[in-house]
């Protein structure tokens, strides 16, 4: 995959947490995704900054950053920079060598539910395992900037695949660019839930207890349907994009 490649995909990435609402209205210009290049594993590209309008739903490659694991620019156009907090992509990815693509947001709901102190529980399909057990929480609202901050929420992250900023949002990860952008979504789909939870039935509210969680990771169960046991053999394997995200994907590129 060439470096070419790899900001298409950033870009396209960036726009579709724009067109998915996660980057729009107050904080359309707030928010950025990186990956690291399959290639130059000691080298990520990240959203850029200097465009004369700096939102993430006009996104375009060329404007993509390449940066080294310590966050230093390598390739830019000129007046460009890399996302202020750099630091938080080349700390993750310095830390943890599988960690392939990772999405920042200032995600609404996911940042109301960290200053009211509300975990983030299972409330329904999507996302269901990522908040499964508590998230862990960097507890500065103030943008992670120096290496030290940086290195901050990769301890606190643990590999996992998100971790809740106090006031600021979330960071989530995955082995693509897709699974890391839809991990953000997912995860501002539950924490809007247990708002609306919280709101309806007060801060004791009911949430999918450990067994259901467990049901929903056998996805296996589907496979050995005598229903669906054939025709689940027979399809193509390989990577798949979801359908969320392809669908986002297309909006965004148009």
């Amino acid at each position: 995959m060439s470096y070419d490649d790899v900001r298409t995909l950033v870009a396209e990435a960036n726009r579709v947490l724009a067109e998915f609402g996660l980057s729009s209205g107050a904080v359309a210009g707030h928010g950025h995704v990186s990956m690291r290049v399959p290639e130059a594993p000691d080298r990520f590209v990240v959203k850029g900054r200097g465009a004369e309008v700096d939102v993430l739903a006009r996104s375009k490659p060329e404007e993509m950053i390449v940066c080294d694991l310590e966050g230093y620019t390598l390739e830019a156009l000129p007046g460009f920079t890399p996302a202020l907090e750099v630091k938080m992509h080349s700390c993750i990815y310095k830390m943890y060598p599988n960690i392939q693509a990772i999405a920042h947001t200032h995600a609404r709901f996911v940042a109301v539910m960290t200053v009211v102190q509300h975990t983030i529980k299972p409330m329904c399909q999507e996302g269901i395992q990522m908040v499964a057990k508590p998230l862990p929480i960097y507890p500065h609202v103030a943008p992670v900037l120096t290496d030290d901050d940086g290195m901050e929420v990769a301890r606190l992250l643990d590999g996992g695949g998100a971790i809740l900023l106090e006031g600021h949002g979330a960071t989530t990860t995955g082995r693509n660019v897709e699974q890391a952008v839809m991990n953000m979504i997912n995860l501002e789909e539950q924490a809007k839930m247990n708002w609306y939870a919280a709101c309806a039935a007060g801060p004791n509210y009911r949430h999918i207890p450990d067994a259901n969680v467990t049901e929903v990771s056998n996805v296996q169960r589907a496979n050995e349907q005598p229903h669906l046991k054939d025709v689940m053999s027979q399809r193509v394997q390989g990577p798949r994009v979801g359908g969320v995200y392809a669908y986002y994907s297309e909006k965004a590129g148009k």
